[in-house]
């Protein structure tokens, strides 16, 4: 007897969407496995925040066959908004209140019951670091903590799946890290993230794999190691302890790129296992001796570059 694993937390199949004559999602094919991190990446007018739209119940498709949390956004709004959170890329908590009682107010408007209210308060508070801080305004918060608060509200719900669009903005690198922990602990609990992010970094870091939108259609996808293997630019590159040693490697490996004054060589490779162990034996077939070996891979910044033909500024 086999079993099947959970559904998937997204599934979406050939969605379209159109302004008028301008075509923005042109036939697109995502599924998101429950429990994972799903980034979104692609340059300025992409579709991007056209797709979070549409799965989030905020506009409709054109066309496709949709599920969040195994609902239609379209046709069972409700229940997908059941099912999720929602923090967009500007902090959305009241500054006049406190911590608390901004997340007070989320569970009034969730209707939640005092009680059921003031325990996921409590929780929340402890779990986003915001205890101390609870009774202070929220204007007073750093902007890291406010964007822990604005999080933690999209949580009041308890929802399985989260919506982050660009949460790291305007976050200084320490704040920037410390919502990646958050992040990483929704996650280990069972949480769905579906992230956009400009910061190429962030994805590289979070999640377990991504897709490239372009143009309206997805480009490429995978998990970001996958992702890399896509570009030109990997190599090998081999330190020898003098010249006779560097000069007898060159003679094993004519194809290598020499860098006399550092001893090395360039050797071009994708950085797997069977790639290093493959120039490994060849070297030791032919008695030649190597102080050090290091991997250079593509990053994903190469990746960006190569298939959307814009710059990284450009991911936002």
């Amino acid at each position: 007897m086999t079993t099947s694993g959970p559904a998937p937390a997204i599934e979406v199949n050939g969605l379209v969407k159109s302004f008028g004559d301008q075509p923005v999602l042109r036939g697109i094919d995502v599924t998101v496995p429950t429990g994972t991190v799903f980034s979104l990446l692609g340059p300025n007018g992409a579709g991007k925040t056209t797709m979070v739209r549409i799965l989030t119940t905020l506009d409709r498709a054109d066309g496709g066959r949709l599920r969040v949390g195994g609902h239609d956004p379209a046709r069972a709004a409700d229940a997908v908004r059941a099912a999720i959170g929602v923090t967009g890329q500007f902090a959305a908590v009241d500054e006049i209140l406190t911590g608390a009682e901004n997340l007070r107010l989320m569970g009034r408007l969730l209707h939640l019951g005092s009680r059921e209210t003031s325990r996921r308060t409590a929780r929340l508070l402890e779990q986003f670091e915001l205890t101390e801080a609870a009774g202070k305004r929220a204007g007073s918060y750093s902007g890291g903590m406010r964007r822990r608060l604005d999080i933690a509200m999209s949580l009041m719900g308890q929802p399985r799946i989260v919506f982050l669009d660009e949460p790291t903005t305007g976050l200084d690198p320490r704040s920037r890290r410390d919502l990646w922990r958050v992040i990483r602990g929704l996650v280990a609990d069972g949480v769905t993230i579906f992230l956009t992010t400009q910061y190429l970094e962030e994805a590289d870091q979070l999640a377990d794999r991504i897709a490239v939108l372009d143009g309206g259609r997805i480009v490429a996808e995978g998990r970001p190691d996958e992702l890399k293997r896509l570009v030109p630019g990997g190599h090998l590159r081999l330190g020898f302890a003098d010249e006779h040693g560097l000069a007898a490697a060159a003679r094993a490996l004519p194809v290598a790129e020499i860098d006399g004054e550092a001893l090395a060589l360039r050797v071009p490779s994708d950085g797997s296992v069977g790639d290093i162990r493959t120039l490994l034996d060849h070297f030791d077939d032919h008695a030649v001796a190597i102080d050090q070996l290091s991997i250079h891979t593509p990053d994903l910044d190469d990746v960006f570059f190569a298939l959307t033909g814009n710059s990284v500024k450009g991911a936002a």
